[in-house]
């Protein structure tokens, strides 16, 4: 009997398709029944190699090795997935195995990681490939049945492969080149770099604006409220005021427009991101993370797309999706929709996968045993899914301009005519007991529903007004959150890219969670609630680099040239050629600074106390507490025995009591003897030595 070798991307994903294909036999890191061999990698179990692998001398970072420029490029497998590449492996070389299905992730980097284990174990045996948007039995078993020729992802494989070289190229080499000129790992990426940028900017503009004051003068007669425009002046606004004070206001216009708001489109997964961000603080990483469990458990579509539309023949499953939901989602109890399938339909804008909407699968189960922050997630994305094909809003917007003591002043109104979509999404929110559109407070002012002005004509007039001022202040921008940084990345670069350009911005939907989290784990960055603020070395790491670096609309144009790739639109090869001649350049253009410009990352060092030996400073390191005159011996160790063997951490409040008096109250000591915690005082003894010695005064 021969059989089929499926390599999916995870065990989760390996076992729901085998499931399907009846593979239901386990094996020691595979299924097997029905014809089919199932296995799975880890992720990327094969990955490019470290530069230290092509050359000893590697190891060490050197200017004078720089830039390091692979001829024949090494890979490697990580110790911990070695066992399952092996079995990978063993499985290829099967006799009874004719062929293989790809059945990693629908995308660019399912498809390198495949490939690369492929090419590792020198299969040479056919390949299908499958390429699914849900996990659901009934799309497995479609996808099946419609299996494609390996071949015909080459060129997607292509575009996976320069984007891994490429991003090593610039990432070894940048992050080599300016670690060693300033003396500290400076973590360089062609994405995170001007992601980075983009933060510094934003708080640059923060930290450097002025606020100004200004004045409005408001009016109020006869049920009209009406308002002046801004007026920098204190005493200029007074005048106005003292002016229309009683005076009479005549009514110079009177325009009453229809408008409508259309529906939403669907999530795509940034806009899915952005709006979790905004309404539940999920970080970009979490939103991923709960949308990826929910695909793999049957009750999300693929959530690595970034597309907001469905392909003209999905019209009757999402009829019964969103048939389905209305008995599922209480918030949308009573609401009479007419659903129109029409604006989420267009296969023409639908590349790889369509947008994310919940699965006939989740209709059927609900949402019984799910954790929290999937329940949220999912009831997202089916409150965007009613919302998208529901009526559109539609609202008569009334403006009135006034004219009083010379001076113009507005009046405006809205009065909702149909609630549409956003009765929805009203209820939703107030479901969660969460309105967190940020706008919303001055939209409303200078919208305000509900109460409608009186009847107007131009040139009707108003006796005895009153009025009065109020004082407001210019504001400065908005700190990045998550959800406007996610937009600004989306949309960075554009204005310098042709219109038709089919990528425009940093990074993509699958990329940029990771990114986020990449600039705060290195410490570039940090959370402050919702707010993403750059730190001391993210500031200066952004000015040192140059342009090329720190620009979106190089980047831009990188992700425009691998999706040409992907198209077979593109030289793979012309591509990294000229990634390559930027690295040599870059590497020619930086080869010394300043001195003080060296010392630009030296770590803040904040004094705990004075040096008991020669009166100078002493610091907190990683492991002791030691004085700043490298000619003088004296330290405190943090793992000193005599603090381990009490039980008790030696914390830089003890060491700053230590140093100030030669004593410290300490409570917590554990005593040997007696198996028992108790306080007490410890003494400093410095014994005139490299090492000094502590002992207890007395027990409390």
């Amino acid at each position: 009997m021969s059989y089929q070798l499926v390599i999916a991307e995870k065990p989760s994903v390996a076992r729901s398709i085998a499931g399907v294909i009846g593979a239901d036999n386990r094996r020691d890191g595979y299924l097997q029944g029905n014809g089919y061999l199932v296995s799975w990698c880890i992720g990327h179990l094969v990955s490019l190699a470290d530069a230290g692998q092509y050359d000893e001398r590697f190891k060490k970072w050197r200017y004078e090795d720089l830039p390091i420029l692979p001829q024949e490029w090494q890979y490697v497998i990580p110790d911990d997935k070695k066992k399952q590449f092996d079995v990978l492996r063993c499985l290829m070389e099967r006799s009874d195995v004719d062929g293989l299905v790809c059945a990693t992730d629908a995308g660019r980097e399912g498809e390198l990681i495949f490939r690369f284990v492929y090419q590792m174990a020198g299969c040479k045996k056919p390949f299908q490939r499958l390429w699914i948007s849900s996990m659901e039995d009934a799309a497995i078993r479609a996808g099946f049945q419609h299996l494609k020729p390996g071949a015909d992802y080459d060129a997607l494989y292509q575009s996976a492969l320069c984007r891994a070289r490429a991003d090593w190229l610039v990432g070894i080499n940048a992050t080599r080149l300016f670690s060693i000129l300033y003396h500290k790992t400076l973590t360089v990426g062609r994405v995170q770099t001007p992601t980075l940028k983009m933060l510094v900017d934003r708080e640059a503009k923060i930290s450097g604006f002025q606020k100004e004051k200004y004045h409005i003068v408001q009016l109020a007669a006869g049920g009209v409220e009406a308002a002046s425009g801004h007026i920098s002046d204190a005493a200029e606004a007074e005048k106005v005021r003292a002016a229309c004070a009683g005076a009479q206001a005549v009514c110079a216009s009177v325009k009453r427009e229809k408008k409508t708001e259309q529906p939403p489109r669907l999530y795509d997964l940034t806009t899915l991101q952005r709006e979790a961000n905004r309404l539940f603080g999920f970080t970009a990483k979490q939103t991923l993370d709960y949308a990826q469990q929910l695909y793999e458990k049957k009750l999300l579509t693929y959530p690595r797309t970034d597309s907001q539309y469905l392909t003209d023949d999905m019209q009757p499953t999402a009829e019964s999706i969103v048939s389905g939901l209305w008995g599922l989602l209480p918030f949308a109890a009573g609401l009479d929709v007419a659903p129109q399938f029409g604006r989420v339909l267009n296969s023409k804008k639908v590349s790889d996968h369509h947008a994310i909407i919940p699965t006939m699968e989740f209709v059927k189960k609900g949402f019984d045993a799910l954790a929290e922050g999937e329940k949220k997630l999912l009831c997202l994305v089916c409150c965007k899914l009613l919302c998208a094909v529901a009526g559109p809003y539609e609202y008569e917007a009334v403006t009135a301009t006034f004219t009083c003591a010379g001076q113009e002043f507005t009046a405006k109104r809205k009065t909702v005519l149909s609630p549409g979509w956003k009765e929805i999404d009203r209820r939703f929110k107030a479901s969660f007991k969460t309105d967190a559109d940020e706008d919303a407070p001055e939209l409303a002012r200078e919208w305000p529903d509900g109460d409608c002005l009186p009847e107007l004509s131009e040139g009707q007039t108003f006796e005895n007004m009153e009025a009065s001022i109020s004082e407001h202040f210019t504001a400065p921008p908005k700190a990045y959150t998550e959800d406007t940084l996610l937009s600004a990345m989306e949309r960075a670069g554009a204005e310098d890219m042709p219109e038709d350009a089919e990528r425009q911005g940093l990074g993509t939907p699958a990329t940029r969670a990771s990114i986020l989290e990449k600039l705060v784990h290195m410490g570039f960055v940090q959370r402050k609630g919702k707010q993403l603020i750059p730190t001391k070395d993210g500031h200066n790491l952004s000015c040192v680099l140059p342009d090329a670096l720190t620009s979106p609309q190089l980047t831009a144009e990188w992700e425009t040239k691998l999706t040409a790739i992907a198209r077979g639109e593109a030289d793979p090869e012309g591509f990294m050629r000229g990634i390559e001649e930027m690295t040599r350049g870059l590497i020619a253009t930086y080869s010394q600074i300043s001195e003080d410009a060296q010392k630009l990352f030296q770590a803040e060092r904040v004094s705990i106390g004075t040096c008991p030996r020669c009166g100078e400073a002493v610091y907190e390191g990683k492991k002791n507490y030691y004085c700043g005159n490298r000619s003088c011996q004296f330290v405190m160790w943090k793992n000193d025995k005599f603090f381990e063997e009490r039980k008790k951490a030696f914390t830089p409040k003890i060491a700053a009591s230590l140093l100030k008096s030669g004593k410290a109250k300490v409570k917590g000591l554990y005593s040997v003897k007696t198996g028992k915690t108790y306080d007490g005082t410890v003494l400093l003894i410095d014994t005139g030595g490299k090492y000094v010695n502590y002992r207890i005064e007395r027990k409390g």
